[in-house]
């Protein structure tokens, strides 16, 4: 995957100097908000970037008090909105990723790590579900965007 970014990185290059200043900043703003959206839906279907499922959550008892039933809780519901999940781009650089709260619970998801759920609980080791990621799609996205804008 790695080596595919980088190609196109090169590939790129060239042409993303010839431009000014001003168009590169909204180039780069206008991938970046695509790639947030791409991301989004990512989430949204619970994928991680090879496509592969996300690991699912913990068992627990949907049914409180007697007559009542909760829906299924959606993982990462509020986090994948764009007021924690957001996209900034500049004329060398896009960045999409989590601000505050949001970006502590998106790392210990991210990479697996473990984490209080609240004060006084037991430390748990949470299961690693890739949040931010760079997927086939998302590379042909970012091509797509540039041969668009530079033509």
């Amino acid at each position: 995957m790695d080596s595919k970014l980088q190609a196109l990185e090169t590939w790129a290059a060239g042409l993303l100097e010839q431009l000014q200043p001003a168009a590169r900043n909204q180039l780069a703003r206008s991938i970046g908000q695509e790639l947030r959206r791409s991301q989004q839906k990512r989430v949204l279907m619970q994928r991680n970037p090879d496509g592969s499922k996300f690991a699912p959550r913990k068992k627990r008892d949907l049914r409180g008090k007697q007559g009542r039933v909760r829906r299924k809780a959606e993982m990462f519901k509020k986090l994948r909105t764009a007021t924690y999940m957001k996209a900034k781009g500049d004329s060398n650089a896009v960045t999409v990723g989590f601000i505050g709260r949001a970006a502590r619970i998106a790392r210990i998801h991210q990479h697996g790590l473990k984490d209080r759920p609240e004060r006084g609980a037991p430390e748990i080791t949470y299961e690693r579900r890739q949040l931010l990621g760079f997927s086939e799609a998302d590379i042909i996205l970012i091509r797509d965007i540039l041969i668009d804008k530079l033509t």
